[in-house]
Formats: structure tokens, sequence, C-alpha cells
């Protein structure tokens, strides 16, 4: 089964990663929002919560970047020493803040089921149940095309998983025979764990090495190098 997707907001697997990076930062890490091009291209290459990792360079982000300020996705603040970068998701595409939150992280994380993105949007937006995901998802399948069309499809059931997964379409059409047959190697009740946890704890980590990156820079200083005692 393969479904369309209005040209006008099919974005490339890296303005997906760049705005979604954007998206997870601005409710994770809030004190450090809006990002520089260095924190963002530090944020999208994270080896945890990222499927598929990436290895991105800062002409990779800014041309993503770019595409995505055309289509009104992200906003570049300019009145500081350093260009930050915001975006502008849920305006841009028309979607409630539920739905922005959902179509985020299957961006960032790939195809999903309801479990589990209940589970991974804790720290973005708190669903009442499994439930009310489902429903914004289902929302975002049945969009009309007045609105652009669907956003999401729900996946054939992989061999041996319980649930069904679901995926986003601002890449464009997918096909969710393929995706299916790739299965899942997350518990399909979604249910938290070891590697849960540090995957939070490895992003927390990358966060705050950015920052120090670059509070050096603005400082003029050398960034510290691990394992050498500093004087």
């Amino acid at each position: 089964m393969t479904l369309t997707h209005p040209a006008s907001l099919t974005l490339t697997p890296i303005a997906a990663r760049v705005l979604a990076t954007l998206m997870e930062k601005a409710r994770t890490v809030p004190d450090s929002y809006p990002l520089s091009l260095n924190s963002l291209m530090l944020g999208c290459n994270q080896k945890s919560s990222r499927e598929p990792v990436m290895d991105l360079s800062e002409a990779d982000v800014a041309g993503a970047l770019e595409n995505l300020m055309a289509l009104s996705l992200v906003r570049a603040n300019t009145s500081g020493r350093v260009t930050r970068y915001e975006h502008n998701f849920q305006r841009g595409a028309g979607v409630p803040e539920q739905s922005a939150v959902l179509l985020g992280l299957l961006m960032l994380r790939g195809p999903q089921t309801a479990a589990e993105l209940r589970l991974n949007t804790e720290r973005w937006y708190r669903f009442a149940d499994v439930s009310s995901v489902e429903g914004f998802l289902e929302e975002l399948q049945e969009r009309s095309p007045d609105k652009g069309g669907p956003l999401v499809i729900k996946l054939d059931r992989a061999p041996g998983a319980r649930e069904q997964r679901w995926a986003h379409l601002l890449c464009g059409p997918v096909d969710a025979a393929q995706f299916a047959q790739s299965g899942s190697a997350r518990g399909a009740d979604g249910s938290p764990g070891t590697l849960a946890r540090i995957e939070q704890l490895e992003a927390e980590v990358a966060q705050l090495k950015a920052t120090v990156l670059e509070l050096c820079s603005e400082l003029g200083v050398s960034p510290p190098v691990p394992g050498v005692a500093q004087t």
C-alpha cells in the first residue's frame, strides 16, 4: 500500500531530521533553545533516540534549514551574536499541538506503535492514554485533500508483532509492506526499560556537550579535552 503526499510539504530525510530535532529541543531543553547551527548539527547526529542514525555536516544542516525556512517551517533569529533557529511546524503544517508532537517523534525515531509513541512523547506532551494517541493518528491518516491529505500511514503488522506501527508521510509516500517486513527491535507494548533510560541519558549528555562547546566558542576559549585535567 502506497500513499502520496502533497509536494508542498514533502521533505528530504535530512530536512525531516533537522526539523524534528528543533521540535525535540524546544520541548526537552528550553533553556538552550532556539539552537545555533552547531548545536542543531550535534542534536541531529545523536546516536540515541534517532532512527536512522545520521552523520550530517554543518553544510547539510544549513541547506536543510534554507529549505525549511522557504516552507515557513523554521524561523531564524539573527538578533544575537550567533544566528539561532526555531521551528514553526505547528502553524506551518496546520496541525494541533498533539499531532505535531506525534509527527516529530515519527520523524526522529521512525515507525512506532501507538503505545511506543505515548511512552516516547512523555517529555514532549503527556497523552492521557494510548487511545488518545490513536485518535490523533487516525485524524492525521484521514486528513482531507483540501488540508493537504494524509500525514501518517498505519503499517501492516510486522511478523511476530502484537501491534501495528505508524509512519509519517512528510518525506513522501512509503511502502507500508516494506516497513512492516523490517520489523522492530522495540517491545510491541512500548514498556519502559533499561534501553530507554540509557537513551535518555545519552541524549542529555550530548546536549550538555553541545552547550559547553557553544559557551566556549562565545567566550573564545578552547573546549575541555576528555580525560585531561583542567588547570
